[in-house]
């Protein structure tokens, strides 16, 4: 839970964020069914996201392997 004197950041809509990372919105979707993408927020029967989520979750995902 956030503390009242911290600013919030905002939520961005599912379609912002599949813009974002360059994916078609349906890729998110079944992300978030099979529960392997970025943090994300039902707001009544809309998908939200926070940025800074989206962000450490796209640093998970960065290849580490060497090139050969």
């Amino acid at each position: 839970m956030m503390s009242r004197g911290r600013e919030r950041e905002p939520l961005v809509s599912l379609a912002k964020v599949a813009a974002y990372l360059g994916l078609p919105p349906a890729t998110l979707h079944q992300w978030r069914y099979r529960g392997v993408g970025p943090v994300s927020y039902r707001v009544g029967r809309h998908v939200r996201y926070r940025m800074s989520e989206v962000d450490r979750w796209l640093e998970t995902q960065a290849d580490r392997k060497p090139s050969t």
